[in-house]
């Protein structure tokens, strides 16, 4: 941790506070997609994880689910 940070204060805050502040942060890098560029290797791995999904060797979780389990390993429940 940096505490020279100008965010130095955010690092003091409860976990899940923290948490949540993270996954705030990332839907608004994934809602500026224009300003996040795919390079050539992300674009192939997307196309192999399609083409592992149509072919029913990969199964699909919900946000929420996703978001739930990061938060009970981060906290240890």
């Amino acid at each position: 941790m940096n505490v020279d940070s100008p965010y130095a204060e955010l690092f003091e805050l409860p976990l899940a506070e923290r948490l949540q502040l993270v996954e705030d942060l990332w839907d608004s890098i994934a809602a500026d997609r224009a300003g996040v560029p795919m390079l050539d290797w992300q674009t192939e791995e997307l196309r192999a994880r399609a083409a592992r999904f149509d072919a029913g060797l990969e199964a699909l979780h919900s946000w929420e689910d996703v978001v739930a389990d990061a938060r009970r390993q981060a906290c240890g429940n």
